[in-house]
């Protein structure tokens, strides 16, 4: 966004609208991070080893930090719940204003740009200013012969003083127009060669598409938004089997001569008949076969379209699962890395900044490889969203209390020493024996 014409405050507000998309996995991360730390320097100083002579375990030294690390996860629900939806919300339509009036920012060097409805737009170069273009092609999308396009040496884009119409001023030019009826051969071709012609867009299509990313966008959906559209979703069983008793079965006509087989097979014994075909006179067999292609035809682009009707909504539905299920994970998390930090840094009594960095940046990897995996599969639909959302907890919660379990007993599991005394005997038997 820099260099591109924007004013400061603009930019400000774009990265502070995204760091607050943020906050929800960054706070797991600092808890991790100043866990480890806390309990590192505690028994890096032998803080720890004195609370432990004094009778008091790690359990009950750590609970008053657990509650408030449950207060931090409840903070962050609240947080994701009502404070996230809204910030995607403004930020999705800063986007929108951002594009309206530069909208170039949104054009690039030779891709094609199709978010313009009815037009693909391609640049071959744009100037620093954003508004300056060379090697203009201008594709009309249409349901006739698809010829229609205009390319130009260079021209300027600019939105209308209303912010209505996107404008295109171009120069050197041909405009290229096929008109004639449709998949015959008696078409009209022009072309028309300009110095200057403008070319206006409506951006009517981006209203529309603010609008439904506004509504539509489980992003911007709280909870109890969510579970509605889940709910709205999942009883859409009903429209798929009146879409398919009203577009599908009239074809299937042979359903209300169900008697009809029995006809046939008695026939088929008395005739010795092979197949149906032989039923059906010469004289009406061509219209009778191409009359059932043509539905059969028409069947199977309905059943496709059904078909992907049902796949855009089982997608809606992971994904309005994924936001719902997000809202709790990334909350649980606080406490999940914070049962891993706490008992880590009494085990390996290292305080400061580097190796507590270098193990809280190690976890929360693993944290968040789990996560994305998680997620990826949910939306494949190859696992369910409710473990595919919740699976880094699941596999990160058993590590959070083995690692309380060893720190409770003074585990020697980070010692460098314990695995030297470990490993002393095997070492010498191997050099006793390679010596052999």
């Amino acid at each position: 966004m820099v260099g591109k014409g924007l004013d400061l405050l603009t930019i400000l507000e774009l990265i502070g609208l995204v760091s607050v998309s943020t906050m929800t996995t960054a706070l797991p991360l600092a808890l991790l991070f100043s866990s480890i730390m806390t309990f590192g320097n505690l028994g890096e100083s032998f803080e720890l080893i004195a609370i432990k002579a004094a009778g008091i375990p790690l359990v009950r030294f750590m609970r008053p930090l657990f509650i408030f690390t449950i207060f931090l996860a409840g903070i962050a629900f609240l947080f994701a719940n009502n404070i996230i939806p809204v910030t995607q919300m403004k930020l999705s339509n800063l986007k929108y204003e951002i594009i309206i009036a530069k909208p170039a920012i949104d054009l690039k060097e030779g891709v094609f740009y199709d978010k313009i409805d009815g037009y693909v737009i391609k640049l071959g170069k744009k100037e620093s200013n954003d508004s300056v273009m060379h090697n203009i092609v201008i594709f009309e999308k249409k349901y006739g012969l698809q010829d229609n396009f205009i390319m130009a040496e260079s021209g300027v884009m600019r939105v209308s003083s209303n912010k209505k119409f996107l404008e295109f001023i171009m120069y050197n030019g041909w405009r290229y127009q096929e008109r004639g009826v449709r998949a015959t051969t008696n078409t009209e071709f022009t072309r028309l060669y300009f110095k200057e012609y403008k070319k206006v867009f409506d951006l009517k299509s981006f209203e529309m598409n603010k609008s439904n990313d506004n509504v539509y966008d489980p992003k911007m959906l709280s909870v109890r938004q969510l579970s509605h559209a889940i709910d709205s979703l999942n009883s859409k069983d009903s429209f798929y089997v009146k879409k398919i008793t009203t577009e599908i079965a009239p074809y299937l006509r042979f359903l209300f001569y169900k008697d009809s087989n029995q006809v046939f097979l008695a026939q088929k014994k008395q005739a010795s008949l092979t197949n149906f075909k032989q039923l059906i006179p010469d004289s009406i067999a061509t219209s009778v076969f191409e009359s059932a292609s043509y539905q059969f035809t028409s069947i199977q682009a309905n059943f496709t379209t059904l078909n992907e009707t049902y796949k855009q909504n089982e997608t809606a539905n992971a994904m309005h699962g994924i936001e719902w299920h997000r809202k709790f994970t990334l909350s649980f998390a606080c406490i999940v890395l914070f049962l891993i930090g706490a008992p880590l840094g009494s085990i390996i009594r290292k305080g400061g900044l580097g190796t507590p960095m270098v193990l809280a940046i190690i976890f929360f990897v693993v944290f968040f490889l789990l996560n994305n995996f998680g997620e990826k599969f949910a939306k494949s639909g190859e696992w369910t969203v409710y473990f595919g959302m919740w699976m880094s907890s699941v596999v990160l919660i058993p590590v959070g209390l083995f690692l309380t379990y060893k720190a409770m007993r003074d585990s020697q599991l980070f010692n460098q020493e314990f695995y030297y005394r470990l490993l002393h005997p095997i070492k010498v038997t191997l050099r006793k024996y390679f010596k052999k």
